[in-house]
């Protein structure tokens, strides 16, 4: 019998996240191309900075409804008619608004990118927003609304961004409006966002994959190089300013036989020095399974199926007037809400009396920088960090430095920025569950003062 020899690994090559290459057609639009071979599937982010600090008084949620309807008919097709030639093209086209603006998400086989992309510039250049649409698409958020308030963690989020910022800041309101504002969105306030905020001088855009023998200057001009518009500066940011005394509310579920809990404050975001270290700080303390607040919480008391820590950018500028949201997160039984909480608490304090390990901190870098390169395998995980980093402001090889960063940074310098993000005496504690059996046993572990809030 003849065995083949055995395959030997290969030489391991350096990797980096990937550099952009970065142009403008002649209508102002920012271009990012990044040509990853083998990468079949396109991936197109186009962010457009349309924020939500700019949707009119009354009208929260104008944003989010001007994004639903880019995709619901043009002035040559109707909404039926864009979904059927999207189809054809084996295409995906998403949109979404958030604090810093709206994104618009493409993915097309790489053999049908120009007709995609025509598309897409036909939906930025003559959106149709009919009437009948616009009040389908108001319709449908608002039956969304009492679905999102029913879920025990899209409730605790939306009490703390009430908690932390003050009421007269965008941020303090659900990003996608209430079901008094939505209520009042009609075709023509659609029409006075997108005329306002949308043009191509200051958008941009990303495009990810296999670019071999594809002319992506000549496709550009044809499509996207079409669109048009007056030119215009991108809105300044408004400081992000938060109250972060401690404290713990509770929004009441009578009857409820879990406890969401979502613990944070405001902190520093990805301009910051200390971003690297308070991202590996961060992931040592709630990151994964193998955590240290899981090893307590789940692993030895059993309270819970998960307890995670992480930073979540919110708005940046190069300005320093960004901010990043700094949470733990998770679910407990109701009787254990008071014991979990005192053990998390003791957790954080254990923290900043002793550090972190150096195995924790070994652990973390691996787990971070070691798996980069599978976490962006495909063209839609570059381009949607790439999209990130424009609407955070951030250098085009801002992912690549953090990645060396990270595996620089120190045990002492993660411990020094963990505990910084999460003191125990400045964090807002929001509970959602049966306040008749949760608010006595939070009260007494003397976290903050607790107030009940209806649920």
């Amino acid at each position: 019998m003849e065995f083949h020899p055995r395959p030997t690994p290969g030489t391991a090559r350096p990797w980096a996240f990937p550099a952009p290459d970065r142009s403008a057609l002649e209508n102002g639009l920012t271009v990012l191309t990044s040509h990853r071979p083998g990468q079949q599937v396109v991936a197109v982010e186009l962010f457009l900075p349309a924020p939500l600090d700019a949707e009119p008084a009354g009208l929260d949620g104008v944003a989010t409804i001007m994004a639903r309807a880019l995709s619901e008919g043009t002035d040559r097709h109707t909404a039926e008619e864009f979904a059927a030639e999207l189809e054809r093209c084996g295409a995906t086209l998403d949109a979404h608004a958030d604090h810093p603006g709206v994104r618009v998400s493409l993915e097309v086989p790489v053999s049908r990118l120009p007709k995609a992309l025509g598309l897409l510039a036909e939906a930025l250049i003559a959106p149709a927003f009919l009437e009948t649409e616009v009040e389908r698409l108001v319709r449908n958020r608002l039956d969304e609304i009492p679905h999102e308030t029913a879920s025990p963690a899209r409730r605790a989020a939306k009490q703390l961004s009430k908690e932390l910022f003050p009421a007269e800041s965008r941020m303090s309101r659900p990003r996608q409006g209430t079901e008094e504002t939505v209520a009042a969105i009609d075709a023509a306030a659609v029409r006075a966002f997108y005329a306002a905020h949308v043009r191509p001088a200051t958008a941009t855009a990303v495009v990810v994959g296999d670019l071999t023998g594809v002319d992506l200057e000549k496709v550009l001009a044809e499509t996207l190089g079409a669109w048009t518009g007056e030119p215009g500066e991108p809105l300044p940011m408004p400081p992000i300013t938060a109250d972060d005394t401690a404290r713990v509310v509770v929004v009441d579920r009578p009857g409820a036989v879990q406890t969401q809990l979502l613990i944070g404050r405001i902190g520093p975001d990805r301009h910051s020095s200390v971003w690297p270290a308070q991202v590996l700080g961060t992931y040592c303390l709630g990151g994964t399974l193998t955590s240290r607040l899981d090893r307590v919480l789940r692993e030895e008391k059993g309270y819970t199926y998960g307890v995670r820590a992480f930073g979540q950018v919110l708005r940046s500028d190069a300005g320093g007037n960004g901010a990043a949201m700094l949470a733990i997160s998770g679910s407990v039984d109701t009787p254990n809400t008071g014991p979990a909480l005192d053990d998390l608490w003791k957790v954080l304090r254990t923290l900043a009396a002793e550090g972190l390990t150096d195995a924790e901190r070994e652990t973390a870098v691996q787990n971070l920088v070691g798996v980069a390169p599978l976490k962006y395998e495909t063209a839609a995980s570059v381009a949607g960090t790439l999209a990130d980093q424009v609407e955070q402001h951030l250098p085009d090889d801002f992912q690549a430095q953090l990645y060396a960063r990270l595996a620089e940074t120190g045990t002492v310098e993660a411990t020094a920025a963990v505990v910084s993000a999460f003191p125990v005496d400045r964090l807002v504690t929001v509970l959602v569950g049966d306040a008749a059996q949760i608010a006595e046993p939070v009260r007494a572990l003397g976290i903050g003062e607790v107030t009940v809030v209806s649920g």
